[in-house]
């Protein structure tokens, strides 16, 4: 059964931190590009930031660049996301996306349940 299972989400202030973790199962982890990504009710869903497979190239949605950082420990099978100087409008819930396309051309993408983040003073 794949399962991703977020943690770590919780109540801040503004100008804190949080350290966001994506536990993975039932598929194979380390070949997957992984994702977090996030939703509040008036904007839908937003891509935050993408890791590739080997860890060794990530990318960000331009409101996070040098705040947040995305990393993988693929031994562990687990996705982070470490989020410093968050903002109020960091205010989300956030979700771990893993996908693979295959070279046949299959596609798979799945999803965690989320953990909800809350920057409030």
């Amino acid at each position: 059964e794949v399962q991703l299972v977020e943690s770590g989400g919780g109540l801040v202030q503004p100008g804190g931190s949080l350290r966001l973790s994506c536990a993975a199962s039932g598929f194979t982890f380390w070949n997957y590009s992984m994702a977090w990504v996030r939703q509040t009710p008036g904007k839908g869903l937003e891509w935050v930031s993408g890791i590739v497979r080997g860890g060794g190239m990530s990318t960000y949605e331009d409101s996070v660049k040098g705040r947040f950082t995305i990393s993988r420990d693929n031994a562990k099978n687990t996705l982070y996301l470490q989020m410093n100087s968050l903002k109020p409008e960091d205010t989300a819930r956030y979700y771990c996306n893993a996908r693979l396309t295959t070279t046949r051309g299959d596609r798979y993408n799945y999803w965690g349940q989320g953990t909800q983040v809350t920057v409030s003073s």
